[in-house]
Order: C-alpha cells, then sequence, then structure tokens
C-alpha cells in the first residue's frame, strides 16, 4: 500500500485499508492532507497545553518525568513536548524509561520537537530505536531519521534487520535521504538489502521504493545481483534501475 496512505491512517488511528480510496490520488496529495491533518490535531486546545508546559517549569525535573508517564501519559506529553523549553524538554527526557520514549516518539509530529529530538543523549536515541523495531513501529521510525544526526542515524539503522530497515525506508517522510542514509551504512548492507526481498514477497514493493531513490553508482552496484532474483521481480528491479 501507498506509504502515505499507511502513515496517514496511522495520523488517524484507523485501519489503512479504510482508506484504500485514496489509492488513485497523488502521492504528494496524501502527505499534504497527512501534513494537514497533523497540523490540526497538534493545534488543539494549544492555549492549555502552553500552559501546562509553562506550569511544569515550577516542577523538579525528576517530579514532571514521574508525573508524565504515571499521569499526562503519551499523547499528551507527545502534544506538550514542541512547547517546552528545549533545555526542560531534554532534561525530562533523560529521565524518561524507552518503553515510554518510544510511545511519545509514535504520537509525536517531530518537526515540533526537532531541537529536543536531537540532543537527546544517543544511548537513549539507541535504547528508543530497540525497543521500536522490537514493537515493529516502521513508521515511528521512518518519521525520525530525518531530524537525527548522521552519527545517531547511521547507530539506530545498524539495529535494524534487512526487513526492519526496508520497512522503514518505505516510510521515510524524506525520502530524498534514502540515498545517504544507505551511505552511512557497512559496503555490502545493499546487497542483503536486495537479497533479503528476493526471499520475501512482501518486501518487493519497499526494495523497489528503496531503488528507486538511489543515485546511480548505488544502482549500478544492484544490477550484478539481478540474475540471483525471482523472475518477476528482476523484471520489476531492471525497470526501476535502468
Amino acid at each position: 500500500m501507498n506509504p502515505e496512505i499507511l502513515k496517514l491512517a496511522r495520523a488517524l488511528d484507523v485501519d489503512a485499508a479504510r482508506l484504500g480510496y485514496l489509492a488513485e490520488v497523488d502521492e504528494a496529495d496524501v502527505r499534504r492532507l497527512r501534513e494537514q491533518v497533523t497540523t490540526t490535531l497538534f493545534d488543539a486546545n494549544v492555549v492549555v497545553l502552553e500552559r501546562m508546559a509553562l506550569a511544569s517549569r515550577l516542577l523538579p525535573a525528576p517530579v514532571v518525568a514521574k508525573i508524565a508517564e504515571k499521569v499526562f501519559g503519551p499523547l499528551l506529553c507527545a502534544r506538550i513536548a514542541g512547547l517546552v523549553d528545549v533545555s526542560r524538554g531534554i532534561d525530562v527526557a533523560k529521565r524518561l524509561s524507552p518503553q515510554f520514549l518510544a510511545s511519545v516518539a509514535a504520537e509525536l509530529d517531530p518537526r515540533r520537537a526537532t531541537a529536543i529530538i536531537v540532543r537527546i543523549p544517543l544511548p537513549t536515541v539507541l535504547a528508543v530505536a530497540r525497543e521500536l523495531a522490537g514493537r515493529e513501529d516502521w513508521i515511528t521510525l521512518g518519521r525520525f531519521v530525518g531530524h537525527l544526526p548522521d552519527e545517531t542515524v547511521r547507530r539506530s539503522v545498524g539495529l535494524l534487520d534487512d526487513a526492519g530497515l526496508l520497512r522503514t525506508a518505505y516510510v521515510l517522510d524524506d525520502k530524498a535521504r534514502v540515498d545517504h542514509v544507505l551511505s552511512l551504512l557497512p559496503e555490502g548492507r545493499l546487497a542483503q538489502l536486495v537479497r533479503a526481498a528476493a526471499a520475501d514477497e512482501s518486501l518487493w514493493e519497499p526494495a523497489l521504493d528503496l531503488l528507486g531513490h538511489l543515485d546511480e553508482a548505488r544502482r549500478a552496484a544492484v544490477r550484478p545481483l539481478l540474475g540471483e532474483l525471482p523472475e518477476e521481480l528482476r523484471a520489476r528491479v531492471q525497470a526501476t534501475i535502468r
């Protein structure tokens, strides 16, 4: 299914199959709709959320972290994250469990909290990435790749197996970063991804989407592998990288 429909379904908290009628709509238009939906959701009750963010300054960070996990929950924390002072947000985030942070990440619009996200310590980011991978939450992983430093991306995606990396790349918010992300990985990983797709038909669409966003040098590296692919997949890969 179109990755933008999958992400829109997540934003609306509905089964992606219910949005199947959008399959004929241009992908860029579906993305704009998703961004508008996300903006509307995050701007709802913004005055109240701003007051809560201001009030949180009055309490010690350990107390705020405990209240966040036990009272506010992931959704409310995600709505507030972009409204708090950056240093304060980092101080609180470092005190939250990876499991809770993963749940917050799933609800968060990373565009609103980039200043906090890029400053969260690497061990914390990696722990959250492991948790999201364990949940097979590829959409959340894909949404954050464009907001993290290269070394953090390299270490985070290095935690994913081939299927997980393909599914994450499929739902990246910024597909222009696909080739760059692959450049951060060890030599030979691209060949592994192609072979993984060859062995699992459910990975064909993510793999073809990934190949379609590679530069010519990396496409050339794929061509020697064509003989290893099933006939139907080989034909589609050839059409993609010709």
